[in-house]
């Protein structure tokens, strides 16, 4: 009784277009109800052949702005998943312009460079972000002039628990939380406080919202 989604979200190689659908065909026939991809090109190739399968558009396409929601909405996607950097603002113009689910993240790591755009780790040691294999380099501690062994280039994670309210008055269709390489006890747990305070929002409109503290402090120590 639950919607089924598929991770496609990488660039994929010329000479792996032809494999695209023997991969999800037998997926599709068993009941799958959307695709997530990266590779733009990836988009009309599976309209032409799944009719009915939803396409919903990656943060690593880096969609920051209406011209790219209107775009990929010609394209045929019904749901894009907009770039992590963007402010609240910045979603609810797109929002407005473009007649297309917008998908966000609400928590969990954040990417150094734009993502879908980092070439770090692929330089670095020929792990691409692009295709999935991303050795986090912006992660580990660097020396730079009197700054000796500490973490210049690692982002704070993202927490939006603060703004969910505004979030959810915005129109966003769908929250992402950003669960990959993380533990059973930390996805559970997030999604839970999340799931929790989108109920009291919903079923309460009009009553004022704040966070309680101890989730604050649950959503900092889980990590």
């Amino acid at each position: 009784g639950k919607k089924l989604y598929l991770t496609l979200n990488t660039l994929i190689k010329p000479d792996e277009f032809d494999e695209i659908y023997d991969f999800v065909k037998p997926l599709y026939e068993a009941g799958l109800d959307g695709v997530i991809v990266q590779d733009i090109g990836v988009i009309p190739l599976l309209l032409q052949v799944f009719k009915d399968l939803e396409v919903h558009a990656s943060t690593q396409m880096s969609v920051s702005s209406s011209y790219g929601a209107e775009l990929l909405h010609d394209l045929g996607a019904s749901r894009i998943v907009t770039s992590r950097e963007l402010s609240l603002e910045e979603i609810k113009a797109i929002r407005r312009k473009v007649d297309i689910e917008l998908e966000c993240f609400i928590h969990g790591a954040m990417c150094y460079s734009y993502s879908g755009l980092c070439l770090m780790s692929s330089f670095l040691g020929g792990r691409s972000g692009n295709r999935g294999r991303c050795a986090g380099p912006c992660r580990q501690p660097y020396s730079a002039g009197k700054e000796k062994n500490k973490y210049l280039l690692s982002m704070k994670d993202m927490c939006t628990i603060d703004i969910l309210d505004e979030l959810i008055k915005a129109g966003i269709s769908s929250f992402k939380i950003e669960g990959r390489m993380k533990s059973p006890a930390y996805v559970y747990g997030v999604t839970e406080i999340y799931r929790r305070s989108i109920n009291f929002i919903t079923e309460h409109p009009g009553r004022h919202y704040k966070p309680e503290a101890k989730d604050k402090k649950r959503l900092i120590e889980l990590y």
